[in-house]
């Protein structure tokens, strides 16, 4: 289920041919009882706008959930700028040559972030983490012997700093991991297949009327595409693009 919704495309065709099938099984069980049409009929009004009431419910939901952690990987993003650029400006207070360390470490370590933010190869990505880890290390490390030397008011205000850098990477890298349940995505899937179900039992066969069955599928399939895309950081059309963090790069004067 994870693998096909960070393809949101495929997601939409999967979930598209599995609706119309469903949608075509309720018309054939519907033939096939033909003898209690007229009991059933009323009844199972209530029930297919009940269940697509639900169903609206649910996608709604979902939705506003793939929303908002779409909005948190972009303020994420905007808050790893912020720290990246203020402990560019405050490692200045270091020793000339401990700031000029720290400051080649830390664009060295933008433009591993700016890589993660917009590669899409697992191996490029995957040299990505590790740089980043060792990047991490270099510049925790550099900066362990001057706060040792200097345990000043000012040398706390550039270590809170960095901590801040590294802080604001995990909260990045949480809000990229954690996605819409997979249970979340089955109950959709279950209630919209319901309600296809429902919608060719309770819709008199015909060859006009059979073309309407359509109609529901398409539209159930943009809705879990658009939620599947948002929800999807890294392969879907709508994508965080490190806009601030690209602009922390160009801003920052070259050695």
């Amino acid at each position: 289920m994870e693998h096909v919704m960070d393809r949101p495309i495929l997601a939409f065709v999967v979930c598209l041919i599995f609706l119309w099938l469903a949608a075509q099984l309720g018309a054939y069980i519907r033939r096939r009882w033909r003898d209690r049409e007229e009991i059933l009929h009323e009844d199972l009004g209530v029930i297919l706008g009940a269940v697509l009431t639900l169903l609206a419910l649910i996608v709604g939901f979902t939705l506003s959930m793939a929303v908002g952690r779409y909005d948190q990987r972009k303020n994420y993003e905007e808050e790893e700028a912020n720290a990246i650029g203020t402990e560019y400006l405050r490692v200045g207070l270091l020793p000339a040559a401990d700031a000029a360390k720290e400051r080649e470490l830390l664009r060295s370590y933008l433009e591993q972030r700016i890589r993660f933010y917009t590669t899409h190869d697992p191996n490029e990505l995957r040299e990505t983490d590790t740089a980043m880890a060792r990047l991490q290390n270099d510049l925790w490390s550099a900066l362990q012997a001057p706060a040792t030397a200097q345990p000043t008011p000012v040398m706390a205000t550039i270590v809170t700093g960095m901590n801040d850098v590294l802080n604001t990477q995990g909260y990045t890298q949480a809000a990229w991991w954690y996605r819409i349940p997979v249970g979340a995505w089955a109950l959709m899937l279950i209630v919209a297949i319901s309600c296809n179900l429902l919608l060719g039992f309770n819709t008199q066969a015909s060859k006009g009327r059979t073309r309407l069955f359509f109609i529901l599928p398409l539209v159930i399939s943009i809705a879990f595409f658009l939620i599947a895309d948002i929800d999807s950081p890294r392969h879907g059309i709508i994508q965080v693009i490190p806009h601030n963090l690209i602009s922390l790069s160009r801003s920052l004067p070259t050695p």
